[in-house]
C-alpha cells in the first residue's frame, strides 16, 4: 500500500514538473528569479521530448509500481486520471517533436518579453 501511494505522489509530482516546465516562464515574468530554476526544467522538458528520452521521475514510478505488485492501481484516481495525460495514448516522435518546440517558442517568446522588459527599464 506504501509503494501504490509513492507511485501516486510520484505521479503528482510529475505532473506538477511538467506544468511548472510549460508554464514557469509566466510565473517567471512576475517573479524573475524563478526563471534560475524554470529555465534548466524548460530545457531538460525539450531535451527529453526532443531525444525520447525517459525522465527519472518515471523510471521511479515505474519501479514502485513494480515493487507494489504491478498494475494494482486500477482504481485509482490519480491513475485513471492524471496517467492519460502524462503519457498519452498514441504519442508519436512527431508529436513530441511538436511538444518539444512549443515549449521552446512559448518560453523564447516569454523570456524574450522578460529581457525586453529589463532593458527598457534600465534605460530610463
Amino acid at each position: 500500500m506504501i509503494y501504490r501511494f509513492l507511485a501516486d505522489s510520484v505521479l503528482i509530482l510529475h505532473l506538477l514538473f511538467i506544468g511548472f516546465v510549460i508554464f514557469g516562464g509566466l510565473l517567471a515574468l512576475r517573479c524573475p528569479r524563478i526563471a534560475l530554476a524554470h529555465i534548466p526544467a524548460a530545457c531538460w522538458g525539450a531535451f527529453i521530448e526532443l531525444t525520447g528520452g525517459l525522465c527519472p521521475l518515471t523510471a521511479m514510478e515505474v519501479e514502485l509500481r513494480r515493487i507494489a505488485g504491478g498494475a494494482g492501481y486500477s482504481g485509482s484516481f490519480v491513475e485513471h486520471y492524471l496517467l492519460p495525460i502524462i503519457y498519452p495514448a498514441g504519442i508519436t516522435r512527431d508529436i513530441q517533436f511538436g511538444l518539444a518546440a512549443w515549449v521552446i517558442l512559448i518560453n523564447v517568446a516569454i523570456y524574450g518579453g522578460l529581457v525586453y522588459r529589463w532593458r527598457v527599464s534600465r534605460s530610463k
